[in-house]
């Protein structure tokens, strides 16, 4: 039983087809208004920050281990 082939589209028409797909997405997406991007670009800094803080902190604290105290117990 053979199988009956589907044409397919050429390269212009599918990606005319993809582009026209994208167009109707995009005008269902909600965009954020500025209050809501400026909120969340504040966030973003501001949890970066902190994560850089901890990571100074262990910096320190691992740097103190290693390098003082380890060579300490071994009498170096």
């Amino acid at each position: 039983m053979a199988v009956a082939e589907v044409p397919k589209a050429s390269v212009p028409q599918r990606l005319m087809g993809f582009y026209h797909e994208v167009m109707v997405e995009m005008k269902r997406v909600t965009w954020p208004d500025v209050p809501q991007v400026r909120q969340l670009a504040i966030g973003v800094v501001i949890l970066s920050l902190f994560i850089g803080g901890v990571i100074a902190v262990m910096d320190l604290l691992f740097q103190n281990l290693l390098v003082r105290w380890i060579p300490a117990l071994f009498g170096g």
